[in-house]
């Protein structure tokens, strides 16, 4: 019964997200730049699990398009309760050789469009007294991933980020949290898993000993969104 807005809905994460959302009787706005498989995405959510859905094609770091979002689901559904931030970029380029052009995208993106969508959003939630945010960040902003410093340098902002929105909504009753992906195989990164030596390298690093996938994340994103962690706030979880 709840709302839940979700940026890149219909990338790797995004899609996982949405349809974990939708099994449990989440109402989904839907949010990205790819508006025919948005739309299409969308109409399937509300056929197969019966709840209302939205699509509204958005660029995050469009203060006027992020604002339509809002107003329209708004107009829609009458609020919003949950935000789960994971449109971002990441290409893999020696730090050396990183074209500046790439590292602003990379900031506009990663960085700049979780902090406009979260504002705007955020202005809603503490209107309502009331709303929970799910930022995907990455195990790469805390220990640097080598050959993806623009990815990982925006993501490292992004903590910090959560934490301040925490620190200052927290008493409106807004909930602000970070998700760390360790080694997930999404659309994003498969180039990384290219290479089977790879693939084995890194299952061996994890506890699991296995590469996680996007359900391990979107039960995560359950979780802090959820009642079930209401007195967790400003949190990075691994």
């Amino acid at each position: 019964g709840k709302v839940a807005a979700v940026t890149g809905a219909v990338g790797g994460m995004g899609r996982t997200i949405v349809q974990e959302f939708a099994k449990q009787g989440a109402n989904i706005l839907l949010l990205d730049i790819r508006e025919d498989a948005l739309i299409e995405f969308a109409e399937e959510i509300a056929k197969e699990y019966g709840v209302q859905t939205l699509a509204v094609r958005t660029n995050s770091v469009s203060e006027e398009e992020v604002d339509r979002a809002v107003a329209q689901a708004l107009e829609k559904f009458g609020r919003v309760d949950i935000l789960v931030n994971t449109a971002a970029m990441l290409r893999a380029c020696p730090l050396e050789d990183l074209p500046l052009e790439e590292w602003r995208q990379t900031v506009d993106i990663n960085l700049t469009g979780y902090f406009l969508v979260s504002q705007r959003f955020g202005r809603q939630f503490i209107k309502q007294g009331k709303g929970t945010m799910v930022h995907i960040s990455t195990i790469a902003s805390v220990f640097p991933e080598t050959y993806s410093a623009a990815y990982s340098s925006t993501k490292a902002g992004v903590n910090m980020m959560s934490r301040q929105m925490a620190a200052e909504w927290g008493q409106f009753g807004v909930r602000s949290n970070c998700i760390q992906p360790c080694f997930v195989k999404t659309p994003l990164s498969e180039s990384f898993y290219a290479d089977p030596v790879v693939e084995e390298g890194r299952k061996a690093l994890t506890a699991n000993k296995r590469i996680g996938n996007t359900m391990d994340i979107a039960n995560a994103v359950m979780y802090l969104a959820s009642d079930r962690s209401d007195y967790t706030n400003g949190h990075e979880l691994r």
